[in-house]
């Protein structure tokens, strides 16, 4: 699902910048500058990509569209879910709980159900539990972490970019012709910089990181249900304590 929110929120923040630079009499045209949208934007990504691993980065990228079609919200779904195993585990002993575990798609849920079903302590359950929730947070942070990074790196680079443009202007003053187009990468790169960090880089980094949370807050959710059906809670008391997932 669309979540014109952000969508709205990015427009907003483009428009909001176009219209006070048309209120100034400036020129969309002027803003376009194709030598200075490569020296942010690959010079960024092409920082990122040395300091990260190639598949984290990949992750992160493919991660982008969550901002606008985030990942459904499923705590209801995982309530309902882990009534059904808590009763079908009293009813019918924890082996009954073998064609959930088949009928899941997801790995998490999986496992866990596949542990119960074994018996496994209580305790090793937790354990176990609480590394696979570790791991799984640990890379989706990391991929997150890419545009956190891209959005520290960009404005430094902006700067460079006019540096550049800089130079180019001081190689070519005694050719008044050759000049503006020296000041406009000079000037541009800055504001390239500057805007796609704080306009897109850093936004979209918050924006999954909240995602990110609500993926562990629901993989939590779904340790807690398998615990509590593993040592065997009344159904009533698990529906309880799940509510507070819910608020």
């Amino acid at each position: 699902m669309m979540d014109w929110g952000s969508l709205i929120g990015l427009l907003l923040a483009f428009v909001g910048i176009l219209t006070a630079d048309k209120l100034d009499g400036g020129h969309l045209t002027a803003l376009l500058q194709p030598a200075a949208f490569v020296i942010v934007v690959i010079g960024t990504f092409g920082a990122v990509l040395l300091q990260t691993s190639a598949p984290v980065f990949l992750r992160g990228i493919k991660m982008a569209r969550w901002v606008f079609q985030p990942p459904p919200d499923q705590r209801k779904e995982i309530v309902k879910d882990i009534m059904i195993w808590s009763n079908t585990a009293r009813r019918e002993g924890l082996l009954s709980l073998e064609p959930h575990m088949k009928n899941s798609r997801d790995a998490f849920t999986m496992k866990g159900l596949r542990l119960i079903i074994d018996g496994i302590d209580l305790a090793k359950l937790r354990e176990i539990l609480d590394a696979e929730i570790n791991a799984f947070e640990t890379g989706q942070r990391q991929a997150v972490k890419i545009w956190e990074a891209a959005g520290g790196y960009s404005p430094t680079i902006g700067i460079l970019g006019a540096v550049m443009g800089l130079i180019q202007v001081m190689e070519h003053l005694s050719d008044p012709s050759k000049l503006g187009s020296g000041i406009a990468i000079a000037f541009v790169s800055t504001i390239y910089g500057v805007g796609f960090a704080n306009l897109i880089f850093l936004p979209v980094s918050n924006r999954l990181r909240a995602i990110v949370n609500q993926k562990v807050r629901q993989h939590e959710m779904i340790a807690d249900g398998m615990l509590a059906i593993a040592n065997g809670e009344n159904a009533h008391i698990i529906e309880e304590h799940l509510a507070a997932y819910l608020r």
